[in-house]
Formats: structure tokens, sequence, C-alpha cells
């Protein structure tokens, strides 16, 4: 019987594209000295910082959503609180 040949799959790895981004003297320098002491390559450390400011603005947003979650419940929340306060005062 013939042994069957395993077809070899291809390792799927995220689309890149290059892209031309323009930094003031200052800045490049101390990015390439950041890079350095993170042993990361100029492109990681960008990618890098985006990927931490994208997360950040995320977290931002849905703490925003959250809050005014609680605040559009507010008045709910009180109520229940109220209705139920005479059992939470039973333990003490």
């Amino acid at each position: 019987m013939p042994v069957a040949h395993a077809r070899k799959t291809a390792v799927s790895r995220p689309r890149k594209e290059r892209i031309l981004v323009e930094f003031p003297e200052g800045l490049l320098r101390r990015a390439d000295e950041a890079a350095r002491k993170l042993e990361k390559n100029r492109s990681e450390l960008i990618r890098l910082a985006v990927e931490q400011m994208l997360a950040e603005m995320e977290k931002t947003r849905f703490e925003l959503e959250l809050a005014a979650g609680y605040a559009a419940n507010a008045g709910i929340n009180l109520e229940l609180a109220e209705e139920f306060a005479h059992i939470d005062r039973e333990g003490f």
C-alpha cells in the first residue's frame, strides 16, 4: 500500500503592508534608543506602541460605556437598594 503524503500546510501569517512614517529627528533618535533597549527593531517598536495606544483607546471607550450604563440605571439601582436595605441590616 502506498504511503499517503501529508499535505504541506502553509503557515498563515497576517498580511503586512509597508508604510512611510515621518518622525522629527529627536523623536526618531529616542525611538531607536528605546528599540535597542527593548531588543526590538524600529518597526516592532512602532507596532507595539500603536497596539498599546489602540488597546488604551478601547479600554477608555468601554469604561465610558460602562459609566453611561451605570448612570442610566442609577434610579432603578437606588430603588432596589432601598427596597432590600432592611434585609442587609438584618445581619447586624
